[in-house]
C-alpha cells in the first residue's frame, strides 16, 4: 500500500494517539506492536488482527513498525520493558534492505525486540514467488532438451511476473572477492540445481599442451559436442588444488581439437591435468528432476520439478543487499524469524553493542548467512544456518593493536549444508580480530573448514564437528596459519569425528597451519579423524588432555620453516611473517606482556618449532605421533602421554569416551572433559530444515 503524505501525518497521529500516552505512563511494562501480511501501515499497529470495520489493526511491514518505534523515541523516553514487533505468520516480500541505524537503538533496560509471534513461522524473502509454469512449446528450445524428457520440463517467463534484473554468473572462488549471486531458484525450501554436466561428480581436464597459464586445456569424452548453442558456459572446479576452486567462464569449445578456452580471469592457479570439474548454465544439461535453467535474454526460467508444484512453493532471489542491516545500533533482538532466498548477505551487523540474532532460521542464502564486523557483545544464538552460498558466520571485531577484545559471539547454532557456491575458504565460521567465541555449535557437512580463524585471544569450545573437509584435500575444521602473532586463541572441549578426504593431503581435524603459533588444543576428543591436529612448523603450542581414537595419526608436527617453507617464511618471503610481526609491535606492550615468547621471537631461530608441548594426551587405535626428520627432538616436549596401555574407556562401542574411575590416564595428571556439555544447548529450538541425505 502506497501511503500519501496525508496518510503518513494521519498514521503518526494515530500511532501517539493510540499508544504513546499509556505507553510512557506505564512503568515496568514493554510496548508491543505488530505486523502482519493482512495489515496496513496506516493503522495503529497496536492489534494483533484487523478490526471487524478493518477500521485498525497491525502493520503491514517491518519499515513501518521500525519507524513507530523512532516516532515513539521522539516523543520521550522508551517504557521500562523496551519494545516488541510481534510479526504474524505469513511470508514477506523483502524488496529492500531493513536498514536499523542508531536512532532504533534499544538499551539494556528497553531493548527493540523484533519477534516472530507466538512461534508462527515469519518468513522474511529476499525473493519473489513464481507461478506461471506451462510446458514447453517453442521448438528451438525443445530442439535443446533430450526428447525423452522434454514433457517433464516447465518453463516459467519471469518478464510477465515483473521480474527484470537476473544478475550474472560471475568469477569467484579462491582468492576472489564475495559478490552477490545470480539469480538463484529454491524449490520445497531447498535451492535447485543449476543444470550441470555431469550430475554428480566431476570430469576431469584430460591435458594441457598449453601450460597451465595458458587459459585452455583438453578434455575427455565428445560430451561438449552437445553444448553448440549454448553461450553462457561455465566450469567450477578444483584447477591445481584440491584446497582451490574458482568458477571460469567458457570462451570457446573447439569440438575437433577436443579443447576448451576460458575467458580470465583462468582457474586458480592455472589448469593441470588429470584436475577435476563440472560444465553448468547450460540447457542441453537440463535432464534430470531439480535442474534449472535461466535463459537471461528470453527471460524465461526452465525447470524440471523434483515433485508436484501443488506440493511446494518456487521463490527466486532478487535483493542483491543485506535484508537486515544494523549499522552501529545496540540492544536489537531479531528472535524466531526465517531469513531466506537473498543474492548477497542475509543479515549484517557492523559495530554497535549487544545486538542478537536469537533462534533464527537462514538459509537459502546467495552469499554469508550472517555478517558481523566490529562492535562488542554482538551475537548469533540457537540459529539455524544452512545452504549459504559462501559460509555461514562472519565474525569480527577487537582492536588487534592494543588486544581489546570484542566478546562477540556464535552459540548453540547448528550450521550444516553450508558453502554450496565456493566451496573454500568460505567456512561455517570465519573468526577474527580479538577475543571472541564459538562455543556448543553443531557444524556439519560441509565441504571444507568448519572454523577458520586468524587473530587473537579468541575461544572455540563445546563444538560438535563432523562430516566436514570431506570435498577437498589438506583442509583442516579448524583452521589458522601463516602468522606468528597470532596467538592466544584456546580450542578445548570440542569433538571431532567422522573427518576425512580422499583427497591429496587427507583432512586434519585441528589444522595449525604454515608457522601458526601460540595455540592451545586442550580437552578435546578426536575421534576417526584422517589427522586429528597437525602443527605445521608454528611454535609454542599446547596439545594436551586431549583423546585420539582410531585416527589415522594423532599428532603431526613438521619443521618446514627450515625445510621447503623456509623461503616464505624469510624476510620478504610471500607469507610476510616479518611484516606480521612489525605491524603490531610484537615487542612492545601489550604483546610483549600477553606474549613473553613472541617478543624474543627473532632471537630464537624463528623458523623453528620450537617450544611446542604435547602432553597427558590419551591415544587409542591408529598412528600417535608422526615427527618429521627436520624437527629437532630436543626442542619439543612430549611427556606423560598414555599410549599403549588401555584407557578404561566407559562405553567404548557406544562412543561414551568417559573414563572409569581407575583409569591409568588420571595418574599420569589426565583431567575429565566435560562431554556432557558439548553440543547444542536448550538455546537451540529451531525447527530445522529438511534436507536429504
Amino acid at each position: 500500500m502506497q501511503v500519501s503524505g496525508f496518510q503518513s501525518l494521519w498514521t503518526t497521529s494515530v500511532v501517539l494517539a493510540f499508544s504513546l500516552p499509556a505507553l510512557l505512563g506505564a512503568k515496568g511494562s514493554r510496548a508491543v506492536f505488530y505486523v502482519s501480511p493482512a495489515g496496513c501501515d496506516a493503522w495503529s499497529g497496536t492489534l494483533p488482527i484487523p478490526s471487524e470495520e478493518m477500521t485498525d489493526g497491525p502493520f503491514k511491514t517491518l519499515d513501518r513498525a521500525r519507524d513507530t518505534i523512532r516516532t515513539l523515541k521522539q516523543h520521550g523516553s522508551l517504557p521500562d520493558g523496551g519494545v516488541t514487533i510481534l510479526i504474524r505468520g505469513g511470508i514477506y516480500h523483502i524488496t529492500r534492505t531493513l536498514e536499523l541505524t542508531p536512532e532504533d537503538s534499544g538499551s539494556r533496560r528497553t531493548p527493540i525486540v523484533y519477534q516472530a509471534f507466538n512461534d508462527e513461522e515469519v518468513r522474511l524473502v529476499g525473493g519473489k514467488e513464481i507461478r506461471g509454469f506451462e510446458t514447453v512449446q517453442d521448438p528451438r528450445v525443445l530442439g535443446r532438451i533430450d526428447g525423452s524428457y522434454q514433457h517433464e520440463i516447465l518453463q516459467s517467463d519471469l518478464r510477465a511476473q515483473g521480474i527484470w534484473e537476473f544478475g550474472e554468473l560471475t568469477p569467484r572462488g579462491f582468492g576472489e572477492p564475495i559478490c552477490p549471486a545470480g539469480l538463484e531458484l529454491f524449490f520445497d525450501d531447498r535451492p535447485m540445481q543449476l543444470a550441470r554436466w555431469p550430475n554428480r561428480g566431476w570430469t576431469k581436464i584430460a591435458s594441457v599442451p598449453a601450460g597451465k597459464n595458458s587459459g585452455k586445456f583438453r578434455y575427455e569424452g565428445d560430451r561438449p559436442k552437445r553444448w553448440t548453442q549454448a553461450d553462457d558456459i561455465w566450469l567450477h572446479g578444483y584447477w591445481t588444488w584440491d584446497w582451490a576452486d574458482s568458477y571460469v567462464k567458457v570462451k570457446s569449445i573447439n569440438t575437433k581439437a577436443k579443447q576448451v578456452t576460458t575467458h580470465e580471469p583462468f582457474g586458480v592457479y592455472g589448469y593441470s591435468p588429470g584436475k577435476r570439474y563440472y560444465a553448468l548454465n547450460i540447457l542441453e544439461e537440463l535432464d534430470e528432476p531439480g535442474e534449472w535453467y535461466l535463459d537471461r535474454k528470453t527471460g524465461i526460467l526452465y525447470f524440471w520439478p523434483p515433485k508436484k508444484l501443488d506440493d511446494s512453493k518456487a521463490f527466486v532471489s532478487i535483493l542483491r543487499e543485506p535484508l537486515i542491516s544494523m549499522k552501529n545500533t545496540s540492544n536489537i533482538v531479531l528472535r524466531g524469524l526465517t531469513i531466506e532466498v537473498v543474492r548477497g548477505t542475509a543479515v549484517e551487523i557492523i559495530g554497535g553493542r549487544h545486538n542478537t540474532i536469537d533462534g533464527c532460521r537462514l538459509r537459502n542464502i546467495g552469499n554469508l548467512a550472517i555478517n558481523i564486523e566490529g562492535g562488542i557483545m554482538n551475537g548469533v544464538v540457537g540459529c539455524e544456518i544452512c545452504q549459504a552460498g559462501d559460509g555461514g558466520i562472519h565474525l569480527a571485531g577487537g582492536d588487534r593493536k592494543t588486544l581489546t577484545s570484542a566478546n562477540n559471539y556464535a552459540r548453540s547454532n547448528d550450521i550444516h549444508h553450508y558453502s554450496r557456491w565456493v566451496r573454500t575458504v568460505r567456512p561455517a565460521v570465519m573468526v577474527s580480530g580479538v577475543g571472541n567465541s564459538v562455543s556448543h555449535n553443531l557444524i556439519h557437512d560441509g565441504p571444507q573448514t568448519a572454523i577458520l580463524f586468524s587473530g587473537n585471544d579468541h575461544l572455540f569450545e563445546f563444538n560438535e564437528v563432523f562430516n566436514v573437509c570431506c570435498e577437498t584435500g589438506d583442509g583442516g575444521a579448524f583452521y589458522t596459519g601463516r602468522d606468528w602473532t597470532c596467538r592466544g586463541t584456546v580450542i578445548r572441549y570440542n569433538y571431532f569425528h567422522d573427518i576425512c578426504s580422499p583427497y591429496t593431503g587427507g583432512a586434519m581435524a585441528v589444522y595449525l597451519d604454515d608457522a601458526a603459533s601460540g595455540i592451545t588444543v586442550f580437552g578435546n576428543v578426536f575421534h576417526k579423524a584422517s589427522y586429528a591436529v597437525v602443527i605445521g612448523g608454528g611454535r609454542d603450542n599446547l596439545v594436551k588432555n586431549n583423546v585420539f581414537v582410531d585416527c589415522g595419526l594423532a599428532i603431526h608436527v613438521d619443521a618446514r620453516g627450515l625445510d621447503w617453507a623456509k623461503k616464505h617464511i624469510a624476510k620478504g618471503g610471500e607469507w610476510n611473517m616479518y611484516e606480521k610481526l612489525e605491524a603490531v609491535d610484537f615487542d612492545k606492550s601489550p604483546y610483549s606482556q600477553r606474549y613473553p615468547a613472541l617478543a624474543t621471537i627473532l632471537e630464537d631461530q624463528p623458523a623453528a618449532p620450537k617450544g611446542n608441548v604435547i602432553s597427558c594426551n590419551i591415544h587409542s587405535g591408529g598412528e600417535w605421533l608422526e615427527l618429521t626428520s627436520k624437527v629437532p627432538r630436543n626442542i619439543i616436549t612430549v611427556e606423560d602421554n598414555l599410549i599403549t596401555a588401555d584407557p578404561g574407556f566407559i562405553d567404548l562401542a557406544n562412543l561414551n569416551f568417559q573414563l572409569k574411575r581407575d583409569s591409568p590416564a588420571y595418574r599420569l595428571g589426565f583431567e575429565s572433559i566435560p562431554m556432557e556439555k558439548i553440543g547444542l544447548t536448550p538455546d537451540f529450538c529451531v525447527k530445522r530444515t529438511a534436507l536429504p541425505n
